[in-house]
């Protein structure tokens, strides 16, 4: 009985000191070059004077999917003052008509409804999505007619978007997704926050960063 008790409490004790030795969001230091990476120089955002967070990432990937939680759990968790928008790499062949998908999907207003609905396609129901014509089938369920999301798949706007990504994806430095861009200034993974986790965590704190050098670079305007 004693012996059980002495090894609850050594357990108890071990656990305590675990916890204790994880920092919270509040007291981490992140670290420039490690944790996150500088983008010199600064590109352009599309957000005015909200703070851009955007997802660099794919359909096709695999990590997106898993990512794809917390990416939900950032964009519900920006302050007032930021914004969160997608960006779909193409890093293979194979991921383009994925990327022509999200445009048109945006474009036509069905976005919300098709996202997360996409990854649970490919990667709960394994359903074979490759094509053009096959994306067409999996957005007709959600109303949009098939020679409609193949024209606009098709279209000269969407070949423009895909060749304005292409360009901020190369100029942000990005090589993997999915990846977080903060305001066109810093970049940051999984990989380089030591998981999902803590790059939601990493997310907040660069937001704040960047609003904070934001409002001093304006006077606070």
């Amino acid at each position: 009985m004693y012996k059980y008790l002495a090894l609850l409490c050594a357990g108890l004790l071990a656990a305590t000191f675990a916890t204790a030795a994880e920092p919270d969001a509040a007291t981490r230091e992140w670290k420039a070059g490690e944790n996150y990476f500088v983008i010199d120089p600064p590109q352009p955002t599309a957000t005015g004077d909200r703070i851009e967070v955007l997802e660099v990432f794919s359909y096709a990937c695999p990590h997106c999917a898993h990512f794809q939680p917390h990416a939900e759990q950032i964009r519900k968790s920006l302050p007032s003052y930021a914004t969160f928008a997608y960006m779909p790499a193409v890093f293979q062949p194979m991921w383009e008509p994925f990327a022509r998908a999200f445009y048109v999907a945006e474009s036509l207003g069905v976005l919300d409804k098709t996202h997360q609905a996409l990854f649970d396609a490919l990667y709960e129901k394994r359903t074979p999505l490759r094509s053009l014509d096959d994306l067409a089938g999996f957005y007709a369920g959600y109303g949009v007619d098939r020679d409609k999301f193949l024209s606009t798949a098709n279209s000269f706007v969407v070949e423009s978007r895909l060749a304005h990504a292409r360009e901020v994806i190369t100029k942000d430095g990005v090589d993997g997704t999915p990846s977080i861009i903060v305001q066109g200034r810093y970049r940051a993974t999984g990989a380089s926050a030591g998981g999902y986790d803590q790059l939601v965590e990493l997310v907040d704190w660069l937001v704040r960063k960047a609003h904070a050098e934001q409002q001093k670079a304006t006077g606070g305007k």
